[in-house]
């Protein structure tokens, strides 16, 4: 089986191919970001970065953020969300809890606080349920700032939220009238 540090290659490389670049190793993503898994074990091999199925398995299955799914019948894979290419992941509106949160590195919290959250080159701006994890989110780029989601308010005013398979929220922006920056002293 996979090391802890051969399955978070992996992990990244998946990433890449599954939500950036799937031209990186040869594949194509269908339009609701779909791949063939047998075509992406092979291009795998083709590149040098051999997995077995079960090594692929693993990954998706134990991934703490499963960042992965595999179709009901294991023969399709995609990224769960975060994806930078144009697919449509067929998520539906959904009721968000009354707060959510938003950790990113500090040097963004002026820009932020002046236009709110963009979802940039990515097709959501991903949320988290609770501070701790928007802080460990916002803490792989440096110094973090989180900020408090008014989500309930924001739902409540017309503005759609959607729930990655793995839990993630998902929102197309968030307004500087629904950010407060959390007071890390309390």
């Amino acid at each position: 089986m996979l090391t802890e540090k051969e399955t978070t290659r992996h992990s990244k490389l998946l990433s890449l191919v599954l939500r950036h670049d799937p031209a990186h190793l040869g594949i194509t993503l269908d339009e609701q970001g779909w791949t063939d898994v047998a075509r992406l074990l092979a291009q795998l091999q083709a590149h040098g970065q051999p997995l077995s199925l079960a090594e692929l398995a693993f990954i998706v299955d134990t991934s703490p953020k499963q960042r992965f799914r595999f179709s009901d019948d294991r023969t399709q894979i995609r990224a769960s969300q975060g994806h930078s290419v144009a697919v449509e992941l067929g998520y539906v509106p959904v009721v968000p809890p009354e707060v959510l949160y938003h950790g990113t590195a500090a040097p963004h919290q002026a820009d932020i606080a002046q236009q709110g959250l963009r979802r940039m080159s990515r097709h959501h701006v991903h949320l988290s349920a609770d501070v701790a994890t928007a802080r460990a989110v916002g803490s792989r780029h440096g110094r973090v700032v989180v900020f408090r989601v008014a989500a309930g308010e924001m739902h409540r005013a017309g503005l759609p939220f959607y729930q990655a398979d793995n839990g993630v929220w998902l929102a197309e922006e968030v307004p500087v009238a629904y950010l407060a920056l959390v007071d890390e002293s309390a």
